[in-house]
């Protein structure tokens, strides 16, 4: 999430404190370790959204020659006769000094932890047990090579292929491990991550991982589930960060990732527990539940605080949750939830033809109020379950289409890599709509859009992305783009198809499978699919589902330079509806 300064809050959920609470130490612990902790608040080196936690942060250090001399600082006070300094400072550290001859370099090494000193002690020991630098270089690339190697595309461009990496291993980067190597936790069956930017990557990046890496979104499913179980958080985290949830950004994401997951098969979690604790947010009761603005939500069919986002956004989530109750025989919860699932209808505005955030008297808000980090005009697209029901809406599919299209031609090149009021990439709210075309039969303008996106919203270097990464969401994007396809709306195990970037990408499942998606007569210009064939039979349909993939196999594109409007195009081979 990210937005432009005096416009949109990049802190929605919680508000930001003015205490400033740093605590540290350090102690030479022989002549080749320093350990010490730091402790802080959220102004103090932590998240400062929402309810950032307080955490501590432990190391152990060591270098491979004789430390010469030890000191610390605080400001201008520097001490050289202390082997150890505790100050409530944020302006202190300690320095160390060594002999040497010219050119010659001293080599260190550093463990941390958010447990202990013991913990980092023992990180440091498991993962950097020696002094080889060069061996150690090489064995980090093997690894990211073998991570990495998950996903293979030849073809494209140089800078293409760059991009295209580059975003493969920034999807990989969260939710981390926050386990010491050594420590108990290990013996609970899981990894505890951290670092879940849920309302940003429920979207692509769980996606993609269920497809190349399940035990992370296993880990990150238990981590959720313990947070609850434990009390330490009420409902369901939608942004954990060390612990806590921050309570940032809005909508139920934790239920999107957990109902997914099971439907897509990912186990490893106990799925009792987890629909309960679901099942908590969603239908209460309310003293169980985090749901925004859950009151007006269930009284009056809609939310009022940033009315039109929270409401689509909760649409959704009950949607994914009543696919995951009747996946398990919760048939009463199912519907219930596929009725509320329809509450977007309650924020569509008839007059205006569009949404519109709604006050609690029923009263509409005003044309560009009402939504997070996003205008109507972007938020009112993300109805991913039930397309079918907003095409109806709007008119039919013509009106759908031409409404849809407008706003991307509205979109200047110039304009992808920054903030704006059309098709913003540089944010979450949109990442979907370039597939939607395949939902109302018009599956080529998806070929189109979708490789508009990734010609003018992405590049090489510091400045490469429309936006920040968000742990993983605008990376995700691109892989899953460039390969050639979507999840429109995740929970539902079906993904629209667009245009590869690529002549061929393999994608390595978790389960040991491979899926490989090759684009014939691929080129600049030959962007638009001509035919296609899955398993060497033909594809009349511009989608796929998710056990096609996971089962492995070929899916075969024929390209060509201009639109064949006939393929993907039939209502009989339109996606199937959410509700």
């Amino acid at each position: 999430m990210r937005a432009p300064a005096a416009s949109r809050s990049t802190c929605r959920g919680g508000s930001a404190s003015t205490a400033h609470t740093v605590t540290q130490q350090v102690r030479l612990v022989d002549d080749h370790t320093i350990e010490g902790s730091m402790t802080a608040d959220r102004s103090g080196g932590g998240w400062i959204c929402g309810n950032g936690p307080v955490y501590e942060v432990h190391f152990s250090m060591r270098f491979h020659r004789t430390i010469g001399a030890f000191g610390t600082w605080d400001k201008d006070d520097v001490d050289r006769q202390a082997h150890e300094r505790h100050t409530a400072s944020d302006s202190a550290g300690f320095f160390v000094e060594f002999p040497v001859a010219a050119g010659e370099r001293i080599l260190v090494k550093a463990g941390v932890s958010f447990e202990s000193v013991a913990g980092a002690r023992g990180n440091l020991a498991t993962s950097l047990p020696g002094w080889d630098f060069d061996g150690l270089r090489a064995r980090a690339r093997a690894t990211w090579s073998r991570a990495i190697g998950r996903v293979k595309a030849t073809g494209g461009t140089d800078t293409q292929r760059e991009i295209f990496y580059s975003a493969l291993y920034r999807t990989m980067l969260d939710p981390r491990i926050r386990d010491d190597a050594q420590g108990p936790e290990r013996r609970r069956g899981f990894a505890r991550r951290t670092v879940f930017s849920g309302w940003d990557v429920f979207r692509a990046q769980m996606p993609l991982l269920t497809i190349i890496d399940e035990q992370v979104v296993s880990d990150t499913v238990n981590t959720l589930l313990e947070l609850t179980s434990s009390g330490k958080v009420k409902g369901l985290a939608r942004w954990e960060l060390l612990g806590t949830d921050t309570d940032t950004m809005i909508g139920d994401p934790a239920i999107n990732v957990i109902a997914e997951a099971y439907l897509k098969g990912v186990r490893g979690f106990d799925p009792d527990t987890a629909y309960r604790l679901c099942r908590d947010v969603a239908l209460g009761p309310i003293e169980r539940s985090n749901r925004n603005d859950y009151a007006n939500w269930k009284n009056l069919g809609w939310c009022v605080n940033t009315s039109l986002s929270e409401t689509l956004e909760n649409s959704y989530s009950d949607y994914a949750l009543a696919r995951f109750a009747q996946a398990t025989g919760r048939a009463a919860d199912a519907r219930e939830l596929l009725r509320t699932s329809r509450n977007y209808r309650n924020v569509f505005s008839p007059e205006a033809g569009w949404f519109r955030g709604r006050n609690a008297d029923g009263s509409w808000m005003g044309d560009q109020e009402g939504c997070v980090e996003s205008n109507p005009d972007q938020q009112g697209w993300f109805v991913p379950h039930d397309v079918p029901g907003l095409i109806e809406l709007l008119g039919g599919r013509e009106a759908f289409i031409n409404r849809l299209n407008t706003i991307f031609e509205q979109t200047a090149p110039e304009d992808m890599m920054r903030w704006n009021d059309k098709y913003n990439h540089s944010n979450e709210p949109v990442h979907h709509m370039a597939f939607l075309f395949v939902h109302a039969g018009a599956p080529w303008l998806t070929q189109k859009w979708s490789r508009y996106v990734c010609r003018h919203a992405y590049g090489t270097g510091p400045a490469g992305l429309a936006g920040n990464d968000d742990c993983g969401q605008m990376s995700a994007w691109y892989v899953l783009a460039a390969a050639g396809f979507y999840p429109v709306a995740p929970a539902s195990g079906v993904y629209a198809l667009g245009s590869p970037l690529f002549d061929e990408v393999t994608f390595t499942t978790s389960r040991g499978t491979r899926f490989t998606i090759q684009s014939r007569h691929n080129s600049d210009v030959n962007c638009y699919v001509q035919s296609a064939t899955l398993g060497e039979k033909p594809l009349h349909r511009a989608w796929l589902r998710h056990e096609e993939i996971m089962a492995g196999g070929r899916l075969v594109l024929d390209m060509g330079p201009e639109p064949n409007k006939e393929w993907g195009s039939d209502p009989r081979w339109a996606p199937p509806s959410g509700i």
